[in-house]
């Protein structure tokens, strides 16, 4: 269980992904989500996996006992999580501090009052006795052998309350044998130049070492959580993507991406922050949450680039418009082709494709009014490059990209007295001189028509067996490009090496659709590599 490796103590990357943040809304981690969190933290290289509050609750417990037996850590060391003992009692006898001894965690990490108000109306006890809650029970685990981290909850809120209050504890919780003492700012209203003179006043004061634990509430979480390290905080507390309660905590992945290649901190193992996109990615998908496109360093758009003006720039020099490589975190610039593109847009995605436009202005220039007058009519291929491409290559080679003619296709969907439903869809096409009809059912008309042209299809080209419509999105434009409402349909499609989308536009729901199909079986042959029929 114990990592093998460890970066200089002097500085702590410390997560809590497994505790603090999936305290937010709509995340509902199961013991094996947690291990293979616990995994991909590892993997990226945090010192420190909060894993739980072991005794609190059976999850928590048995995550903890797994975690021994299943997980060795490479990087990092798991942290039990706990509270002081109970007033009036002896931690040494203490139920809940046993349970952190017994989950094996070499470190431990207890949260205290540090807000007078809190001590009195919430733990309903004297501040001297909390006081001595801290001291006791800090003192009980190192004598244990345990390394132990103090949380303040509270601190800030507490310390403009009772300034010399709550430095106080913090004084007591470092005089125990707490390593580190976390200054929390609990309820996230602080602001980082609030921050900054706290935290270097109470380091002056106190000489402990302090850390700091930022919530989100008002935006300014990762700025709270540098401004506490220009003060001289050595240990962060951070989430991955930001998850926690209410809006969350401050986001791992700025924040260590701000210490490397802002700081010059050497806060991970060597090449892992080149795996940080990845690991954003991967730990969205065991919460079941969709990675926010519009994150910093790991959204898909965090390099994207839309506006002829910058993409003219980035042609000349990519700097100009960006603040880091996007391979140093591992991202990749995009360009964005929309009605905003100019001919550097357009030649810039042209290369990105693998599609060599060789400086051809007038070609370039084809494009552009293309990509303009089908916006106009409500396309978009900013999020639909697979039917850029095919507008591409259809201008580059002078007639589209023909695998299959469409002859006909319905959809009927039913709906009977019953309640339950019927969608049934018939396509009839030529491919390769022959004739195909084909007919099949679905869970909605969008869904019959996908499996009836993939039946046909099939028939001709056995590559498309491992395309797969992943979802669609349905835009009602309402009469904003004509007198009657219009319907975009974004598909998004996946062959097992990646995802990819391509855009409808008609006067309902179902047309779109239907051309968002086509360009998405046609795309799905050209990326394996069949040779057009026509």
């Amino acid at each position: 269980m114990t990592a093998t490796s460890q970066l200089d103590d002097a500085f702590h990357v410390f997560d809590t992904t497994l505790r603090d943040g999936a305290q937010r809304e709509g995340i509902n981690l199961t013991v094996a989500d947690k291990l293979a969190i616990a995994r991909h933290l590892d993997d990226f290289g945090v010192g420190f996996i909060e894993g739980g509050w072991p005794g609190a609750n059976p999850r928590d417990t048995e995550f903890f006992a797994r975690a021994r037996q299943e997980i060795e850590f490479k990087h990092a060391q798991l942290v039990a999580f706990g509270s002081t003992r109970r007033a009036g009692g002896k931690a040494a006898d203490d139920p809940q501090v046993k349970a952190l001894l017994d989950s094996g965690a070499e470190v431990i990490t207890l949260v205290a009052k540090s807000h007078d108000r809190h001590v009195e109306l919430a733990l309903r006890t004297t501040l001297e006795e909390n006081l001595e809650m801290v001291r006791d029970t800090v003192s009980h685990l190192r004598a244990e052998g345990r390394r132990v981290f103090v949380d303040c909850e509270h601190f800030f809120d507490g310390y403009r309350a009772n300034p010399e209050y709550a430095k106080t504890v913090v004084r007591t919780a470092a005089e125990a044998g707490a390593d580190v003492v976390v200054l929390c700012d609990t309820n996230g209203g602080m602001l980082p130049a609030q921050i900054h003179a706290i935290v270097s006043t109470v380091l002056a004061d106190t000489g402990a070492r302090l850390g700091i634990h930022a919530q989100d509430d008002s935006g300014c979480a990762v700025a709270n959580t540098l401004a506490a390290v220009d003060a001289g905080a050595t240990h962060v507390q951070c989430t991955a993507n930001g998850y926690g309660e209410r809006v969350g905590n401050a986001n791992l992945f700025p924040v260590v991406a701000a210490l490397e290649l802002k700081y010059g901190k050497r806060v991970l193992p060597e090449g892992r922050l080149r795996e940080m996109t990845r690991i954003s990615h991967a730990i969205a998908e065991v919460v079941n949450l969709t990675p926010s496109t519009h994150q910093p360093y790991v959204g898909v758009s965090a390099f994207a680039h839309k506006a002829g003006l910058h993409a003219s720039a980035i042609k000349v020099d990519p700097d100009l418009y960006q603040h880091i490589d996007p391979e140093q975190v591992g991202n990749t610039m995009r360009m964005l082709v929309s009605d905003m593109a100019g001919r550097a847009s357009v030649e810039l995605k042209g290369k990105e494709l693998g599609i060599d436009l060789g400086g051809d202005r007038e070609l370039v220039g084809r494009v552009v009014e293309r990509v303009k007058e089908r916006e106009l009519k409500g396309y978009t291929y900013e999020a639909a490059d697979a039917s850029f491409e095919l507008l591409l290559r259809a201008e580059v080679e002078g007639r589209p990209l023909k695998y299959f003619d469409v002859e006909s296709w319905r959809a009927i969907a039913e709906d009977r007295p019953d309640g339950t439903h019927a969608n049934e869809a018939t396509v009839k096409l030529w491919a390769k001189g022959e004739r195909i009809v084909a007919t099949a059912e679905g869970n909605g008309p969008v869904n019959a028509l996908d499996r009836a042209l993939r039946v046909a299809l099939e028939k001709i080209y056995p590559q498309l067996a491992s395309i797969d419509l992943v979802d669609y999105k349905v835009r009602i434009l309402e009469g904003k490009y004509g007198t009657s409402s219009t319907t975009r349909v974004l598909i998004s499609t996946s062959d097992g090496r990646g995802e990819w989308s391509t855009v409808g536009v008609a006067d309902n729901v179902i047309a779109a659709s239907w051309q968002a199909l086509e360009d998405a079986y046609t795309y799905g042959l050209l990326r394996a590599g069949v040779e057009p029929a026509q």
